[in-house]
């Protein structure tokens, strides 16, 4: 199965069940609160989501492949656990690199919005 196809995969099923054998060992990933290496601190991050945000969906509007640079353009939504149960929304964008052996070595995702943005959705009428 070629990589794309997992990814979409993957997406549909977020957090769940993900293909963690995609990433190289020593991956690097980036967004607007987190930088780190390694597919073990990445698994770490998915399984937070998981086990603290009700409900998480990611929809997946665009996947392309240019070489070895894979663009994705995406909305990850959740219920935060809070008595309201706010529904919160990020939309973005991910850049991911893949190596000759086709593991992604770099994972970067852009959020159309700012953390201060997301922290005040939490509060809306």
């Amino acid at each position: 199965m070629d990589i794309l196809t997992i990814l979409r995969q993957d997406y549909a099923r977020f957090p769940i069940d993900q293909s963690y054998d995609i990433y190289a060992e020593d991956v690097y990933f980036q967004d607007p609160l987190n930088r780190f290496r390694g597919v073990k601190r990445y698994r770490q991050m998915i399984s937070f989501i998981e086990k603290w945000f009700e409900h998480p969906t990611f929809e997946l509007y665009a996947l392309d492949r240019v070489d070895r640079a894979i663009t994705t353009r995406w909305a990850l939504s959740w219920n935060t656990p809070l008595p309201w149960k706010p529904r919160i929304t990020i939309s973005g964008k991910s850049e991911l690199v893949v190596n000759e052996s086709e593991l992604i070595v770099s994972h970067i995702d852009y959020w159309d919005c700012s953390p201060f943005d997301v922290v005040k959705q939490h509060f809306r009428g």
